[in-house]
């Protein structure tokens, strides 16, 4: 992740809004979390499941617009 600069990161303001994370994983390429930001650092899914993640590892994020 050398030479990257790290785009700003979901926080407070988010809370409670639809967000799609990319994260880097670290055997290679990345993963995605779609969801509703719990916490800077936490997303429920449609199922009602947690998943946490570190910030380091945010690759992109943005806020999905609901309908």
């Amino acid at each position: 992740m050398s030479g990257r600069t790290p785009p700003d990161l979901p926080g407070a303001p988010e809370q409670g809004q639809k967000v799609s994370i990319r994260l880097f994983e670290p055997e290679g390429g990345f993963r995605d979390l779609l969801g509703i930001l719990e916490s800077p650092t936490t997303v429920r899914k449609k199922d009602g499941s947690i998943h946490s993640f570190e910030h380091r590892r945010v690759f992109a994020w943005k806020v999905v617009p609901q309908p």
